[in-house]
């Protein structure tokens, strides 16, 4: 029977090395079924933090200035203090895959919280101590399938939010209505969420950047209403430097159904086809050339 997680935009292939692994928290390593983190700590509490996701590839972190950068970024925009220089945070990064022996196909999850709290509530000003920070890495090989297959798509209900509301493009802990739109993609069947901006355009998927192929251009969103990817970015920049046509538009459903083909980006999948949206098929139905050759730039670039 097909395992769930061999269906998800976030699968991967099982791997008994991962229950050995040691998590780094907070400036120490242990044991994966020992990783802990208090009950008042401010990210199990509302969610207050920023993380970023790492892949791992022939002993180098793809695109690791531009993560650190977004993580810098989004926890200076909601005064975070990390408590750690940027060479600091390179060092336990590096420790933690030596920890665990790691030189190649792992991904890491880079979590930064608020830290313990005096009391669960909002006010950050009831913070007793530095900021929580967890290193996860685990071997990720992507499920093959996906890629041979293609995904599946439904359009949510729930939509994304502007900056105004919930800027995405913050890569905050708390992901609640792109989990909502997932759960609804899930009952349909299908095996991603792909959502709309407030005005009804198309703006991304729950966990993924979304692209459509007419003729030779690739598009996505503007990002104007949605989570500016690090792998859509590298995505567009190979694109255009092979001397092709990439937009970052607004476009709507009707293009969507229309187009010859669709994939979708991110930091463990890379580029991954969309065969099926809302029950249709996308262009004849199969993983298409120009998709397959942004994954080959891309994976060049990178």
């Amino acid at each position: 029977m097909e395992q769930p997680q061999a269906k998800s935009a976030q699968g991967y292939l099982p791997d008994p090395r991962n229950e050995s692994v040691l998590v780094y928290v907070n400036g120490e390593f242990v044991p994966r079924a020992e990783a802990r983190v208090s009950v008042f700590d401010s990210g199990f509490v509302l969610g207050d933090g920023v993380w970023e996701g790492l892949r791992l590839v022939r002993g180098r972190i793809i695109s690791l200035e531009a993560h650190l950068d977004r993580l810098f970024e989004g926890a200076r925009s909601i005064a975070i203090d990390i408590g750690m220089t940027r060479d600091g945070l390179k060092a336990a990064i590096a420790e933690t895959l030596a920890r665990n022996g790691m030189t190649d196909g792992a991904h890491l999850r880079l979590m930064v919280t608020r830290g313990v709290k005096r009391t669960p509530n909002q006010d950050p000003r009831f913070v007793i101590g530095p900021a929580t920070i967890v290193i996860v890495a685990e071997y990720k090989t992507p499920v093959p399938e996906a890629k041979a297959r293609g995904y599946s798509l439904f359009t949510s209900t729930f939509r994304t939010t502007g900056p105004d509301a919930f800027d995405l493009r913050l890569n905050s802990h708390s992901r609640l209505n792109l989990i909502q739109a997932l759960i609804q993609a899930i009952a349909a069947g299908a095996d991603e969420a792909l959502m709309l901006d407030p005005r009804g355009f198309v703006a991304s998927c729950n966990s993924t950047n979304f692209f459509i192929v007419r003729g030779r251009e690739i598009w996505t969103s503007t990002g104007a209403f949605s989570f500016k990817g690090i792998t859509q970015a590298s995505v567009v920049a190979a694109w255009r430097a092979a001397g092709h046509v990439a937009r970052e538009c607004d476009f709507t459903l009707a293009q969507v159904y229309s187009a010859d083909e669709a994939f979708v980006t991110g930091t463990l999948g890379g580029v991954t086809p969309v065969t099926r949206i809302d029950g249709r098929q996308v262009g004849d139905g199969r993983p298409g050339p120009v998709t397959r050759e942004a994954s080959e730039l891309y994976l060049a670039s990178v």
